[in-house]
């Protein structure tokens, strides 16, 4: 079992962690680097944020080692790396984003209710 000390250390990197994913505009950017690499330029068109804004929320990403960076050419590519950060996307994207769960809440909706 872990002592006090390490137990605490391990709960403030938790949160860390947690304040990191605590933003809608750094959710939605990993959501579209869940799977593939993305330059700013693609995330700015996919999530319609300015691209100073894309950048300075990668910025944030890539300093917790979330993210990394290939440049080709002039072009910078961002790709998220964090273990952490896929799993804990998976679980948010199966409760938040998944379509058949979308369609569940629908059919649902849409089902008359006896009386």
């Amino acid at each position: 079992m872990m002592d006090q000390k390490a137990l605490e250390e391990k709960a403030e990197n938790a949160a860390q962690f947690l304040k990191m994913l605590a933003s809608a505009p750094r959710l939605l950017l990993m959501c579209q680097m869940w799977d593939r690499e993305c330059s700013v330029g693609d995330l700015a068109e996919k999530t319609g944020m300015r691209m100073p804004t894309v950048s300075q929320q990668l910025s944030l990403l890539r300093a917790q080692g979330l993210v990394v960076t290939r440049r080709e050419g002039t072009t910078i590519y961002y790709r998220l790396v964090s273990d952490a950060a896929h799993d804990i996307m998976a679980v948010l994207y199966k409760h938040f984003c998944d379509d058949s769960e979308v369609k569940r809440v629908e059919r649902l909706a849409a089902t008359p209710v006896e009386s």
